[in-house]
């Protein structure tokens, strides 16, 4: 699903993305947000990530955890 949406920029932002869209505003619009999700996201996963690395309490946790991996599992 597409939405129409209505922003203002100033003259040399619009300048700037009529010289870099390529004739589709929107379609390069679309794409920039995209990728600033992307890096929002994965900033986000680095954030937790490194939050759980830190964490002394979940790190005891796993560690106990770690011993039942093989748990009746052949190994090959």
């Amino acid at each position: 699903m597409s939405y129409r949406i209505t922003i203002t920029l100033d003259e040399e932002t619009f300048v700037f993305l009529n010289d870099v869209a390529s004739g589709n505003r929107s379609a390069y619009v679309n794409q920039l947000l995209k990728q600033e999700r992307r890096n929002f996201l994965q900033a986000a996963l680095c954030k937790a990530n490194q939050e759980e690395a830190e964490d002394a309490d979940y790190l005891t946790e796993l560690q106990a955890w770690e011993s039942t991996l093989a748990d009746g599992l052949a190994s090959d």
